[in-house]
């Protein structure tokens, strides 16, 4: 009898320890950032990408998605099925309007508010973050002052350019940033940074409002932009 509830026991405290997700309150929209490099398409380049899915707690999710891949702004609306489990892993497919699949696989935090995940199919991009996002958005979710990083790589869209990396950190005042939230909680705004050259380089940026408009994930938007950025609501 001591064995079996010394055995009761460690199955208790397993479950005490590890993480524990009710699949079906994997529910409602979630904002995505995928960054990387890819060689999918058989030559490795870097890509970042963005996106919008919406979980219905029963397997099935649809959205939007946007990339920045070869230096061209991508978007098509996603279809797709997910399997979330009680150890709070969670794969996903999504299906474009090209009727190609794309396959994920991640964990979800305990509070099932981010998940952390990589693009399974070969030669995909290993950097992704997803957050629940707002339903809906209004310019009064904003904070006042954002503190951002922004990371990736510029190409030559025209002769005679060249590539460039980028690596920057700083702060977005909001109202001076030119700042458009859509009801979906969709971000479009400017960001001004300084080159190690000292010259001054404008990024034009969409995003998604996470985290009860606490944080931003967000990706460049200018021809020939590989640049994913996360901002984070200033606590001052």
């Amino acid at each position: 009898m001591r064995i079996l509830s010394g055995v009761v026991l460690l199955w208790f405290c397993h479950i005490a320890w590890a993480d524990v997700c009710d699949p079906a309150k994997v529910i409602g929209p979630y904002a995505f950032q995928l960054s990387g490099t890819t060689n999918i398409s058989g030559t490795e380049k870097p890509a970042t990408s963005l996106g919008r899915l919406v979980f219905d707690g029963k397997g099935i999710l649809s959205g939007t998605a946007s990339a920045m891949f070869t230096g061209l702004l991508l978007g098509n609306p996603v279809n797709g099925t997910y399997e979330a489990k009680y150890d709070c892993s969670i794969t996903w497919k999504l299906q474009d309007d090209s009727g190609a699949f794309q396959h994920f696989s991640g964990t979800v935090s305990s509070d099932l508010s981010r998940v952390q995940f990589h693009q399974t199919d070969p030669g995909g991009a290993e950097r992704g973050i997803m957050q629940k996002t707002p339903d809906p958005c209004t310019t009064a979710d904003l904070r006042l002052k954002y503190t951002y990083s922004v990371s990736g790589s510029t190409i030559p869209m025209e002769a005679g350019g060249g590539s460039h990396t980028v690596s920057a950190k700083g702060s977005l005042i909001v109202a001076e940033s030119n700042v458009q939230v859509d009801g979906d909680c969709t971000l479009q705004f400017d960001l001004l940074l300084r080159t190690p050259e000292g010259d001054l380089m404008p990024m034009r940026m969409r995003g998604f409002l996470v985290n009860g408009g606490r944080e931003i994930l967000a990706i460049q938007t200018d021809p020939g932009a590989m640049v994913s950025g996360r901002f984070i609501a200033d606590s001052k």
